[in-house]
């Protein structure tokens, strides 16, 4: 290598996130203090650099590109070749390369910061309360972003032309709105106006003064942000608030709220540290924190925001202003705002003007408009601190589309993830693109928002995906979606091993772990509900160990709306073996047995035993005795004698009761299920804290926010053995083809190691009813509810961590995995991670994804991938 003067060439190629955060200029300023020539420039590859000058100079500078890299930079690799000096004169930027084929990682959008809030409101500062101000460290990035590299033209606001002073900005690498794209000012950027619900405008020389005014008069305003419409209204106001809920058809499911700053969320939550610097840091999410004078301690001196906020709640959801224009309308505005998603429930979040006006204008007064175009949909991220981490309640603004980092090198993969809470995940090489919240596919538009979505991240980062996977449940619009796409690889993965499987993606975990999935509803292999699950799960497959007993949904997809039908449930399997003449068990295994064997044509009722026989006589004696019966169980729940049925009573009228017992009876519309969540809506209605599930979870919320941690106690719980139906080392393999088959059976080409993943013959289950009994037993002797819940969380506690011990002894498997959504509730989560590790075990779950439905798309990537993998597909 050629080396005159002691000069060097090298050509660096930096990859991570680098584009739209200022890097260009950053390295400009570092080249030219290190006097070195050459040039930089954006490709689809990331930032290419080449520089020329004395090695000294120049190993300062590679030195200096990670240290001193501007904030928002993320630098995954930086690779460097030497070449032979061509003695540059100068450095310069030039302009940027489109490779195919090729992408760049893209940066989210970035909190205002504090040079441009300084700016802000600095009277003698030319962008003065401009509502668009921002620099090459903060503003607007993936939702305003149309396509690779970034640059204007590829933003939307190429249709702004700079004036003379911002684009004398924009050309100054000294500048730090150098190449800012979406610089702009008052003169020549995007602007603001104010109109009623209708479109009309209203004359204003200050709209955002102006809105300020009518929020005090406990308006409804929509507010055009950063990634689509919000709804304001004054949050200390509990007429202004309860309007908001009527209009927005939104009875129960908090509302999160905008503080000016962190004084004034410190008037209304306690803050620690973690939780302070999440707040204030580049992203400002909505973090979940503990509101100051509990639910159950109320103190009026300290709220400070109504209790419509978030009734029988005791955590607020609170973010502080992230754009120029949230500033400056709180700077007016002076109090706590409800800042909630623009749109109509279980539908996207609306982001064209016309939009607005057509969806929302049922629900707001008046429109906060701009003309600045998104062209990203995307809702505000809500956070929380766990294990002194950021843990992901809903992942989108700020953190989208960032991609989960893996550590292997994934094939192209499309997982389109569940029903509820939906995400879908692009993966390709050591990258995992979890899409930003979707929503419930329940509707036209969501789906629509998940199509054009998705399009517009296939797009972005060259992805056209060769395998498919989704989740098993065949009503899932996003089930429906994979299977028709023309790919040729499809693969099904469980609900629940996707939910394991995605903790150990982020956590980069191979082999067997004992996977504790609890949730709400996940279809499982034998075609019923799942959602309390010990699983020994890796990679490639899961074994279902134990799980909770499983008991009817009456009226399916009813029960899980009103939690009272689930209460009932429990107390039919508790009672009817006192009110019945015989007990069903001791029939059903006879039965079974003499339904199978007539399936096979083998065995009639005249291959039983006498002692079967009288059995199965017993099993039509106790039928009849049913039919008997419904009048005794109707007044079972209908004896006012029993007060610990007032509060089902009051929720469930005469006529839905009968059909209720009916349904039980009969089993007619109601699915079996092993849901942990159905259990905490089932205690909850018996305690009479929630009969409606008005927003996902929320008997189980509720039932959390009275615990009373004092509360040492909990209720015996029973572990029975159940025979499994089939050979244990033919469950739960996937096995594909290529037209799509991924059925739970036994797949020849999976290794012999594979296969032993378990190899127990019985099957844990953790019989509820005894639960269910303590929890009665205390309601009659007048305990109160925080007691009970107590006593409750502390069971479910108990059973994990017996579970686990057992799992240890019979497997020796120290890594447990916990995930679905009931590990959203704090006192699981904390406690479950606390004892588990007192014991020993290696704790994990998930932090980058939601612990919920919204991380399932991440688990089913990984799942498909190393199937696919080792079948060579």
């Amino acid at each position: 290598m050629v080396k005159k003067n002691n000069v060097l060439r090298y050509r660096i190629n930096v990859k991570g996130v680098v584009q739209g955060v200022g890097f260009r200029p950053f390295i400009y300023r570092l080249a030219k203090e290190n006097r070195l020539y050459g040039w930089v420039l954006n490709s689809s590859e990331g930032v290419i650099i080449e520089v020329e000058g004395e090695s000294k100079n120049l190993n300062l500078f590679i030195k200096n590109i990670k240290e001193k890299a501007p904030p928002m930079a993320k630098i995954d690799e930086i690779s460097l070749e030497e070449q032979e000096p061509i003695y540059y004169k100068k450095f310069e930027i030039k302009k940027s390369v489109r490779k195919k084929g090729k992408y760049q990682l893209v940066s989210p959008d970035v909190a205002i910061c504090e040079d441009c809030l300084s700016e802000l409101f600095d009277k003698n500062d030319r962008r003065y309360l401009y509502p668009f101000i921002n620099c090459t460290n903060c503003g607007p990035r993936f939702t305003i972003i149309k396509d690779m590299p970034y640059d204007r033209t590829n933003t939307t606001m190429n249709e702004f032309i700079m004036c003379e002073n911002c684009q004398k900005e924009y050309d100054d690498p000294l500048s730090r709105r150098f190449h800012a794209q979406p610089n702009a000012c008052s003169v020549c950027g995007p602007h603001i106006w104010l109109v009623d619900n209708k479109g009309k405008l209203v004359n204003n020389e200050n709209p955002i003064e102006e809105a300020s005014n009518l929020l005090k008069n406990k308006m409804i305003i929509g507010v055009k942000g950063l990634g689509g419409f919000q709804f304001a209204c004054d949050a200390t106001s509990n007429d202004a608030v309860k309007r908001m809920r009527m209009r927005k058809n939104r009875p129960s499911k908090p509302f999160a709220i905008m503080v000016k700053d962190v004084d004034q969320v410190k008037e209304i939550c306690y803050l620690n540290k973690e939780e302070e610097k999440l707040l204030t840091g580049s992203q400002k999410p909505i973090v979940l924190l503990e509101r100051k004078g509990k639910l159950y301690k109320e103190n009026e001196n300290n709220i400070r925001v109504c209790e419509q906020i978030a009734r029988n709640n005791n955590y607020l959801g609170v973010m502080i202003p992230y754009t120029p224009l949230h500033y400056t309308l709180l700077r007016s505005f002076d109090k706590p705002l409800v800042m909630t998603s623009g749109n109509i429930s279980e539908e996207p979040i609306a982001i064209e003007n016309e939009e607005a006006i057509k969806r929302l204008g049922h629900i707001v007064d008046y429109f906060l408009f701009h003309n600045r175009d998104i062209y990203g949909r995307y809702d505000d991220s809500v956070t929380k601190i766990f294990d002194n981490k950021v843990q992901m309640v809903r992942r989108a603004r700020g953190y989208c589309p960032y991609p989960v980092k893996l550590d292997y090198h994934s094939k192209k993969i499309l997982a389109v993830g569940p029903h509820l809470k939906n995400t879908y995940c692009l993966a390709d090489g050591e990258n995992a693109f979890v899409s930003q919240h979707i929503g419930d596919l329940e509707n036209l538009e969501t789906m629509n928002h998940f199509t054009s979505s998705l399009s517009t991240y296939k797009n972005l980062f060259k992805i056209e995906p060769e395998i498919v996977a989704y989740d098993m449940h065949p009503g899932y619009l996003s089930t429906q979606f994979a299977k028709e796409t023309n790919k040729e690889v499809k693969i099904a993965v469980q609900h629940h091993h996707a939910h394991i499987a995605s903790v150990m993606a982020e956590n980069h975990l191979k082999g067997k772990v004992i996977g504790i999935a609890f949730d709400g509803t996940g279809y499982g292999t034998d075609e019923t509900i799942w959602g309390g699950e010990f699983l020994i799960a890796d990679e490639f497959g899961f074994e279902r160990v134990a799980h909770f007993r499983k008991v009817l949904m009456p009226g399916s997809e009813k029960a899980i709306e009103r939690p009272y039908r689930m209460a009932i449930s429990y107390l039919f399997e508790v009672y009817k073996n006192k009110i019945f003449k015989c007990k069903d068990k001791e029939t059903d295994n006879i039965i079974k047995k003499s339904g199978k064997n007539k399936l096979n044509n083998k065995i009639t009722k005249d291959n039983l035993n006498n002692s079967e026989k009288d059995k199965l006589e017993n099993k039509k004696l106790y039928k009849e005795d049913i039919k008997n019966k419904k009048s005794e169980i109707y007044n079972l729940f209908k004896n006012d004698s029993n007060k610990f049925f007032k509060g089902i009573r009051k929720a469930c009228r005469d006529t839905e009761l009968k059909v209720i017992i009916n349904q039980l009876i009969s089993g007619f519309n109601s699915p079996l299920t092993s849901s942990c969540g159905r259990l905490f809506d089932a205690v909850s209605s018996l305690l009479s804290i929630s009969q409606h599930n008005y927003y996902e979870g929320q008997a189980a919320v509720e039932l959390e926010m009275v615990n009373n941690e004092s509360t040492l106690e909990s209720y015996p719980f029973i572990i029975r053995k159940e025979n499994y139906n089939q050979s244990v080392n033919n469950l739960n393999k996937y096995s594909i083809k290529k037209d799509f088959k991924a059925n739970m059976i036994s797949e020849n080409r999976i290794s012999k190691n594979e296969k032993s993943i378990v190899s127990i013959n019985k099957n844990m289950i953790i019989d509820t009813l005894s639960i269910i009994e303590g929890i009665i037993a205390d309601i009659k002797k007048g305990y109160k509810s925080s007691y009970i819940s107590a006593k409750f969380h502390n069971t479910i506690i108990a059973i994990i961590s017996k579970i686990c011990e057992i799992m240890y002894k019979k497997f020796n498997i120290k890594k447990v995995v916990l995930s679905g959504g009931v590990f959203q509730n704090n006192i699981i989560l904390n406690r479950s991670f606390r004892i588990l590790r007192e014991k020993g075990f290696d704790v994990f779950t998930n932090f980058q994804v939601p612990v919920n439905d919204g991380g399932i798309s991440l688990g089913q990537a990984f799942v498909a991938h190393h199937i696919a993998d080792k079948l060579r597909v």
